[in-house]
């Protein structure tokens, strides 16, 4: 549905408000919002890697960039810094991130690539910022801290370390908005490869966004097992989110970066954004950060 090619297209937001699908293109430094009324595609640069974005209450957005959590406000396209983080890790950057029940924007990071496929293990970590800004680390020693969401009662957080091939279940608690007490909930076949986004639906089931293995995959959380795939037509699936008027459409994000040119050769739809209908299942309107 958007043809517009993202570099590294990444954590798709599903807007109400504004009838809209919010997404960032990491390597581009944007963030961007496509309307399916217009077809049109709006973006604000940034002054560094953006990871993600979410939902101000408010309005806006607030966005994980660099190494710092920021407000970006859409008409004046203002990015107001609230905090850095990691500043003793230069190669170092805010990966996904997703607003929890209570209205705190949780976010990862992880190590940059030194070259190609190369990159520093156990770098990276995942925050929550409150309301009142401040900030808590959860966990340490994450590779790639990606793909997070809640299940439908509050009392499980799930959260993907690509590099570990693993979507983790961890207790929740939602009024402290602590995690504690991980387990392996599912780990990626091979030709699944290695999982990135995520979101749960309205049956309280997992999509899994499979990088380099070009699909989204459902999962059970009760069984642990793997329950529906759908292959997209490029290989290199990011993230994905529900929405639409009633959230019976799943979108889902893409990336060119990282093929060479003989394979974007082959790849007439790589950094597309797709959208899946008629999976007979709804999802969940998004959180709003809370300030």
């Amino acid at each position: 549905v958007v043809k517009e090619k993202t570099r590294m297209g990444e954590c798709p937001v599903w807007e109400e408000r504004e009838n809209a699908l919010v997404y960032v293109d990491i390597n581009s430094q944007k963030v961007c919002r496509w309307s399916p009324l217009t077809n049109e595609v709006q973006s604000v640069s940034v002054d560094a890697r953006v990871g993600s974005v979410a939902l101000r209450q408010c309005g806006g957005y607030v966005i994980a960039l660099g190494t710092r959590f920021a407000f970006l406000d859409w008409d004046t396209r203002a990015v107001t810094t609230i905090l850095e983080l990691e500043q003793d890790k230069p190669n170092n950057r805010f990966n996904d991130g997703k607003v929890d029940p209570k209205g705190r924007f949780f976010a990862g990071t992880m190590a940059e690539e030194t070259s190609p496929g190369v990159r520093a293990r156990r770098q990276g970590a995942l925050y929550t910022l409150f309301p009142d800004h401040s900030v808590i680390k959860q966990l340490d020693q994450v590779d790639i801290s990606n793909g997070l969401d809640w299940s439908l009662d509050h009392r499980t957080f799930f959260h993907i370390n690509s590099l570990a091939y693993a979507v983790h279940a961890f207790s929740y608690d939602v009024h402290t908005g602590k995690i504690a007490c991980p387990k392996l909930l599912y780990h990626l076949e091979k030709e699944e490869q290695m999982p990135d986004g995520m979101c749960i639906d309205a049956e309280g089931k997992l999509w899994v966004a499979c990088i380099d293995g070009g699909r989204v995959i459902r999962v059970d959380p009760e069984t642990g097992k793997r329950i529906q795939t759908v292959r997209l037509p490029t290989p290199r699936i990011t993230s994905c989110c529900f929405g639409g008027k009633d959230y019976s459409e799943m979108y889902v994000t893409s990336a060119y970066d990282g093929l060479d040119e003989a394979t974007l050769a082959k790849e007439p739809h790589a950094g597309e954004i797709f959208k899946i209908t008629g999976l007979g299942v709804k999802g969940i309107p998004q959180n709003f950060y809370a300030a």
